[in-house]
């Protein structure tokens, strides 16, 4: 009994994880707003500012990251193992870097705050003032 409580309690934290929401943030000034277009656009090197003209550099969450998997699944419409191979593609013919990585969702936090020119995605549970969320997913 004890272990089927504890199977539940484990498998309804994960459902509870990929439910959750994903925060688009930049630096609390900027003005712009972004629809979920412009922000793919964005995140996948088609674009290098927002509809308003801010120049954004993109930060993004490592392999893994639960805010990565929902950000990739509901913004880009693609998996880990396809965004890996279309950076691979542009890399290769001289056309794109793919956004830097970082660790966790306070360093993406920390980053974007303290640079008005980040733009990058957090589970919605890791935003503070120091930053202004664009958009939810």
């Amino acid at each position: 009994m004890f272990k089927l409580i504890v199977a539940v309690l484990f498998s309804s934290f994960f459902v509870a994880q990929s439910w959750a929401e994903v925060a688009v943030i930049v630096h609390p000034s900027v003005a712009d707003t972004a629809s979920e277009k412009d922000i793919s656009r964005i995140f996948l090197g088609k674009s290098k500012s927002l509809p308003g003209g801010q120049k954004v550099t993109p930060v993004t969450l490592p392999e893994g990251n639960a805010a990565r998997d929902e950000f990739n699944d509901k913004v880009l419409g693609k998996s880990d193992s396809q965004l890996k191979s279309y950076w691979s593609k542009l890399v290769f013919t001289g056309k794109g870097q793919p956004p830097s990585e970082l660790a966790s969702d306070a360093d993406v936090v920390a980053a974007v705050a303290a640079d008005p020119g980040s733009i990058g995605y957090v589970s919605s549970a890791s935003v503070t003032d120091g930053v202004k969320v664009l958009a939810t997913f």
